[in-house]
Order: structure tokens, then sequence, then C-alpha cells
């Protein structure tokens, strides 16, 4: 007799697959991936039995966590691109990836590393978050918030440096000063310095150069009265609806 699997059944396995993949990420990025699966099912509160089924290894089971982890990325960039202007959507993004990357650096290490594990779902992951970095810094390019001589690669490899400096701070406040100076690299710089080696820079001809915080466009600075810090009044009263909700 052949046994049907109703809605009911199937919306159960669902959620203790996802309670299996919740429990999963946070044991490895608490223990590390030497975790017996028996602990992984504890914490879900499911037994083991429940675990092989849905990942027959703990290979399957470091890929779907790691490849859930770049879809709630993926989510967030195009949340971002529907919500906000092109610069602020891009470094939000990147804070996203930092911040939520940090803890996962067991299990991007191994993926990395191994080659030979069945990637198709994992493969589908990551094509999907490229594409959406992509969007996002040329976006942002468009709207001179960023370097135009920076590429997605580049990206990647700075989101990877700064997650891996967060993990290695204790004081987190202290961790992300540091990542938002070095996320400000990518901006267009401030100050243009004519190209004359590292030298004392005696001498040198320098041009301040404004940029709006809300779309990253270039301002006109004036020789006196307050910063401009907005290209228009659109752009101000966006950032201030954006003040008042946060």
């Amino acid at each position: 007799m052949t046994t049907v699997i109703g809605g009911g059944d199937r919306a159960d396995a669902r959620r203790n697959r996802a309670k299996v993949l919740f429990a999963a990420g946070e044991a490895f990025a608490e223990q590390g991936l030497d975790v017996p699966l028996g602990e992984i099912a504890r914490r879900a509160g499911v037994g083991a039995g429940t675990v092989y089924r849905h990942f027959p290894n703990k290979q399957a089971l470091l890929e779907a966590v790691f490849a859930q982890h770049l879809d709630e990325l993926v989510a967030s960039g195009e949340r971002r691109m529907a919500r906000f202007a092109p610069t602020e959507a891009f470094f939000g993004f990147l804070l996203d990836v930092v911040e939520k990357s940090h803890r996962r650096g067991h299990i991007c290490d191994v993926v990395a590393a191994d080659a030979s594990w069945p990637r198709p779902m994992l493969t589908a992951s990551v094509l999907r978050f490229r594409q959406v970095l992509t969007a996002l810094l040329h976006a942002a390019q468009r709207a001179g918030g960023v370097r135009a001589d920076i590429g997605p690669d580049d990206v990647v490899s700075l989101t990877v440096g700064c997650a891996s400096m967060l993990a290695a701070r204790r004081d987190r406040s202290a961790g992300l000063r540091l990542i938002q100076l070095t996320l400000d690299g990518l901006r267009p710089s401030a100050i243009v310095t004519e190209r004359q080696g590292f030298r004392d820079g005696l001498g040198i001809r320098r041009e301040t150069v404004v940029f709006c915080e809300e779309c990253g466009a270039t301002l006109t600075v004036r020789p006196t009265g307050r910063p401009v810090r907005y290209c228009g009044a659109t752009c101000r009263q966006r950032a201030r609806r954006r003040r008042l909700a946060g």
C-alpha cells in the first residue's frame, strides 16, 4: 500500500528542515565544524533520523546552511534596491554581508576549499548573490557614490576581509567602526590629489569634492555658511523621513 503524504506532513517536514538549518548554523558558528549531527538534532528539537532524512551527511548540511545564508543576503539586497537610493542601498548591503557573515567563517572556508562537493544548490545561490551585488555596485557607481575602478570581485574580497576583522574583535562597536572606515575607501575620494608618488605632499594642489549624503551626486562647495550635505530639497526630505522612521 502506498502512503500518501498530506499537506500537513509536508509542512512539518519543511518546519523540521528549517529548525535543523538554524540549529546547524548556530552550532557551527559557536563550536566549529566538528560538532556532531546528534548535537545539532538536540538543538533543533528533532531526532537524529530527521536530520539524516534531510541531510545524508555533514557536507550536505554545510552546503545547505551556506546556501541559505546567501539566499538571505540576496533577499536583503533586493529589499534595499527597492527602498533606498543607490549609494545607500549598496553600502547598507555590504554592512549586512559583513555583519551576517563574520560568524560563518568556518563554513565559507570549507565550502570554498572542497571542490568535490555536489553543489547545484550552492552554485545557484552564489550566482544570485553575485547578480544582486553587481547590480547594487553598478547602480551606486552610476549615482557617483562608488569609485568607478572597483569591480564585483574587489567588493567580495573586501567584505571577506571585513568579516574576518569583525570576527577577530571583541569590541563589536570598535570593529564596526574599522569596517566603516574600510568601506569608505570604496567612495570617490573627498581629496583629489595630483599623482606625485608617496612624498610629503608639500606644494601639492588639492581640490575638495563633496557628495550628496543621500544620492551620491557631486555638490558645489560654498566657501562660507553651513557645509552642504544634500543636492536639493528632495534628498533632504528623503533623509529626514528616514531618520524619523528609524
